[in-house]
């Protein structure tokens, strides 16, 4: 990471500054900063005004190397990364938990979780590893009842963690500005330094690869007269040096790397992991507000993909098939309608490969995703009753974005129904997974989804109206009389008295039709065919009904007949079929 070789070794470990709105986020990374980058600590004016985060704000604390991250002289720089807190920006937060390694949740000691908070830890499961909860504004409890607040709070904060990844996560109170905003700077911060001894412990080596292409989330971009433009950010992949060509793929333009900056220093090189203000060729800052810088030609622009995913557990109600969410694809957050999908239920235990999608296998269309208490389709319940809900290992998703995203391959990818009334207390992110697959043909329904093979089961049913020999029976009610009955021949069907038939063609005009039985009727089908016909006639001819009800339950189960076809969905002709 550094320089050169005679530069000191620095340590970069991103630290995620997450919670909810007003709990003291900024005012905390102010406390621990040493040095503020050009995003930090709401320098945007609205941000001023309005006193709260809009964007992600950056700022670093630098400390000596802690033992249990190598031997020899070097730093460790924490980069903080302030995120808002408001509901409406939860997208930004998506965007930058994506480039932390530890995360810290700060929660307001006199209120607890809030909501936003609940959202920030789901978020943090599913980007992060580690986690240091940081209960801010102890200064407001009385000092008498100050400690056993702490106590509290501290219980019940382990208590809500108990069953997720952060169980047993360290816990520490700190008054990051006592006395509120208003109070003079003289005033010193209560158990920062404490924080910044836990934050050491918790440090890890982060696995950096600068092989790859590189990938870059830029966050702000300002022009330097006479010098370009710069454009900060954090490197998700791969690794950058003075000279190289990026592209900046939302624009579609190549620029040519001048110069580097690490927080004020300049370098010639930086890596995954590394938080880099690059200069490059002038263009209008404008134009790039926020948003991704690669390898050119390395990202791919996609108008729909096939994802593999989790519910959230927090999130209440169904997962529709057809609904429509905000979808958070890498650092683009646009509209998606999804569609969901699970093995066949054969292969509902079978071992998935991770991160690939294996397109010679057959799908079971679902219309929600499978949970322990959804609706489960007919192949499904033919399962259920052997015994219990079964859940298949992994489900799928195809979703079709409303405009295109730029993103890289496997990137994640997070559900949320952002347009939730952001004061109702729900957990408003849905589903989390993996891009597999992402489909860059425009034309992506005629050239790529017909290699999708995910199908539904279709079940009809009708009866037998009359017998016509022993070999062959009449048909009704499994057709409307428009239907074509032709695409149906040869199709195989089964008598609910046991007998397998084939649909032999259509009978008269009204939806009928003629079924041949290969191995012949069973006498007992032929003399309940011929019993009931002989009814119908007799009723027919205005016989009293005595007759009828003394027989009624001879003849009070017709023999029906069943139908059951499969249909894969993005099949152009629509063929039917049976296995």
């Amino acid at each position: 990471m550094a320089a050169g070789s005679a530069a000191p070794r620095v340590l970069n470990v991103n630290v995620g500054v997450l919670g909810h709105i007003d709990s003291g986020k900024t005012a905390l990374a102010r406390a621990l900063s040493t040095t503020g980058s050009t995003a930090a600590f709401d320098r945007a004016p609205q941000s001023r005004a309005r006193g709260i985060t809009l964007d992600l704000g950056f700022s670093c604390l630098r400390t000596a190397l802690p033992p249990q991250l190598g031997p020899g002289p070097g730093e460790l720089q924490f980069t903080l990364v302030d995120c808002p807190g408001h509901a409406s920006l939860i997208r930004t937060i998506i965007g930058g938990a994506q480039i932390i390694d530890l995360m810290m949740l700060v929660i307001d000691v006199t209120k607890g979780m809030q909501t936003q908070s609940a959202e920030c830890l789901v978020i943090g499961q599913i980007a992060c590893q580690k986690m240091v909860v940081v209960l801010n504004k102890i200064d407001l409890l009385p000092e008498g009842k100050r400690q056993s607040a702490i106590e509290k709070m501290t219980k019940k904060m382990q208590k809500t963690l108990e069953n997720t990844k952060f169980c047993g996560c360290p816990i520490v109170a700190v008054a990051a500005k006592p006395g509120g905003p208003e109070a003079p700077e003289s005033e010193n911060p209560l158990g920062v330094s404490e924080l910044i001894e836990v934050l050491k412990s918790q440090a890890y080596l982060p696995s950096r690869d600068p092989s790859g292409h590189f990938l870059m989330a830029v966050d702000h971009c300002f022009s330097i007269k006479g010098q370009g433009t710069v454009m900060t950010g954090t490197i998700l992949s791969g690794s950058v040096s003075l000279g190289d060509n990026v592209e900046i793929p939302a624009l579609k333009v190549t620029k040519k790397v001048k110069s580097m900056q690490m927080f004020h220093t300049p370098v010639t090189y930086a890596m995954q992991g590394d938080r880099v203000g690059i200069c490059v060729t002038q263009f209008d800052p404008k134009l790039l507000e926020r948003g991704l810088i690669c390898t050119p030609e390395s990202l791919h622009t996609i108008h729909a993909a096939i994802i593999s995913l989790k519910k959230i557990q927090y999130f209440r109600g169904a997962l529709q098939t057809k609904a429509k969410f905000h979808i958070t694809v890498g650092h683009e957050t646009v509209m998606g309608r999804v569609m969901f999908f699970s093995p066949a239920p054969a292969d509902f235990n079978e071992e998935i490969k991770e991160n690939v999608f294996d397109f010679e296998k057959d799908y079971l269309y679902q219309e929600e995703y499978l949970s322990k208490d959804s609706n489960s389709s007919e192949e499904n319940k033919e399962n259920d009753q052997a015994g219990g809900v079964q859940l298949p290992r992994q489900q799928w998703a195809l979703l079709e974005f409303e405009k295109p995203v730029t993103c890289p391959k496997l990137c994640l990818v997070i559900g949320s129904k952002l347009d939730t009334d952001i004061h109702a207390n729900t957990c408003r992110l849905a589903f989390h997974g993996v891009l597999l697959q992402g489909m860059e043909d425009k034309n992506y329904m005629e050239s790529f989804l017909p290699k999708l093979k995910v199908y539904k089961l279709k079940h009809k049913e009708g009866q037998v109206e009359r017998v016509m020999d022993d070999y062959s029976v009449i048909g009704r009610s499994l057709f409307k009389k428009e239907t074509n009955i032709q695409i149906f021949v040869g199709l195989k069907v089964k008598l609910s008295t046991g007998e397998d038939g084939i649909i032999d063609g259509g009978f008269g005009q009204s939806g009928k039709f003629k079924i041949r039985i290969p191995d012949g009727l069973k006498p007992d089908t032929k003399m309940l065919l011929t019993v009931a016909s002989k009814k119908k006639s007799k009723a027919g001819k205005g016989d009293t009904t005595k007759e009828d009800e003394s027989s009624k339950n001879d003849s009070a189960q017709p023999v029906t007949i069943s139908l059951l076809f499969k249909r894969y969905v993005f099949d152009t002709q629509k063929k039917m079929i049976q296995s």
